[in-house]
């Protein structure tokens, strides 16, 4: 896995995108502060670059440096989640603009795996985290799903966990800094 990780971080930090395992589907990932790595991810997945996309970070501690105020209710919800929750914050700082929501929110999940968490504490940074599809087309629930279109646009394949299978993606809520919850999916 060290290898692994290290192959990832190189390529993270030369702007690249990666195709990696995470706590919930196979994912495409990239520096989010990084505009440039941003935008390959959605010309690689065909999408609309209005259509905000999650990304990742290793704990609370990271995650407060890229969201002004972490809601108090976020911490309880990490406490007793026993599914990946992407939780959709305000005011999301530090960031690549392009990845900020018009709104200015951005969805983050930490994750509970320990390839990416040790990815993210190596890169020091948030990595985007979106479904290794073409948008609008199927989430893959496996790495040989994956389409060779997706395969060959990315810079780095991670080769672990090919054979898991993924059961659903992450349930997304919206946690507003004025105390409203909205169950997204």
């Amino acid at each position: 896995m060290h290898k692994e990780i290290s192959n990832a971080v190189q390529v993270l930090k030369d702007g690249g995108l990666i195709l990696y395992p995470t706590d919930t589907v196979w994912g495409i990932g990239c520096d989010a502060t990084n505009a440039e790595a941003v935008e390959k991810v959605f010309q690689l997945k065909e999408r609309a670059d209005n259509k905000a996309l999650i990304c990742l970070a290793a704990d609370d501690r990271m995650l407060s440096k890229y969201v002004k105020e972490i809601p108090k209710v976020a911490y309880d919800i990490f406490d007793v989640a026993e599914e990946p929750i992407t939780i959709i914050y305000d005011d999301a700082q530090n960031l690549a603009e392009n990845l900020i929501a018009e709104d200015k929110s951005i969805a983050i999940r930490i994750p509970n795996d320990d390839f990416c968490f040790q990815l993210l504490r190596r890169f020091g940074k948030p990595i985007v985290s979106t479904s290794a599809n073409v948008s609008g087309k199927p989430t893959p629930k496996s790495f040989k799903e994956i389409a060779p279109h997706i395969l060959k646009g990315v810079d780095y394949v991670v080769n672990l966990h090919r054979e898991k299978v993924c059961a659903k993606p992450s349930s997304i809520i919206k946690l507003s800094a004025n105390g409203k919850v909205k169950i997204i999916r």
